[in-house]
């Protein structure tokens, strides 16, 4: 297993101009001259990803953006592996003329507070269908979940000291496919979460955690 570098140890070893480090993993954006152009240049990629054994997750959005992210999953951060695989991505991107934005990258996370982390998460696995953070030594507490899709946004929990006098802290809307709704409310459910109102329904259901923060979930239908 390779061995997993800090941020420090990883920016003094590899001189990587055109990515940069956010949270455990490098990335960068590439602009091609089209949709095409930015899809040919995802295909370079993924031969040098096949030839490295190492791959990235890949992102193309109109007119022609690719967007690129490293990291080595097994040891949840970066390695050498990641700077290579980088290096010689950047070298195809400029041989195919593509224009790199190592500035266009963000991550979005979102916290919410909690009194007793243990008992809202589950609720939230359930909500957005995601699953515990990896990496996690034993014994410790888990305080992140994270889309296995890698889609979505990761949630964290942080641990309060006493209650605040607010309605909720947090509420969220979770747009899922129409037949799969009933199915992530009882999830919900088996959670600890509760029902507040399903008077709206089926365009969209709000249910609670254990500590009142609150999630729509959310279809197309009756919305007409």
């Amino acid at each position: 297993m390779p061995t997993r570098l800090g941020s420090a140890e990883f920016t003094r070893r590899y001189a990587l101009p055109d990515w940069r480090i956010l949270l455990r993993s490098i990335e960068t954006s590439f602009v091609a001259p089209s949709f095409s152009a930015g899809a040919a240049f995802i295909e370079e990629v993924a031969r040098l990803a096949d030839a490295a054994d190492h791959h990235p997750d890949v992102d193309l959005r109109y007119p022609g953006r690719v967007h690129v992210l490293l990291t080595s999953h097994d040891v949840n951060g970066l390695t050498d592996r990641d700077a290579a695989l980088a290096a010689d991505i950047s070298e195809r991107a400029a041989a195919s003329g593509l224009v790199v934005e190592p500035s266009a990258s963000t991550r979005l996370e979102v916290a919410i507070d909690a009194l007793d982390v243990d008992a809202v998460r589950p609720f939230w696995i359930a909500v957005l269908a995601y699953e515990e953070e990896p990496g996690f030594a034993a014994g410790e507490p888990v305080d992140a979940i994270r889309d296995p899709a890698g889609r979505g946004p990761a949630f964290w929990f942080q641990p309060m000291d006493a209650p605040r006098p607010q309605r909720n802290r947090i509420h969220l809307d979770v747009a899922v496919p129409h037949d799969a709704v009933e199915a992530r409310i009882a999830a919900a459910l088996a959670a600890g979460g509760t029902l507040v109102s399903d008077a709206d329904a089926r365009a969209f259901w709000v249910l609670a955690d254990p500590e009142g923060n609150e999630a729509c979930l959310c279809t197309w239908q009756d919305r007409d």
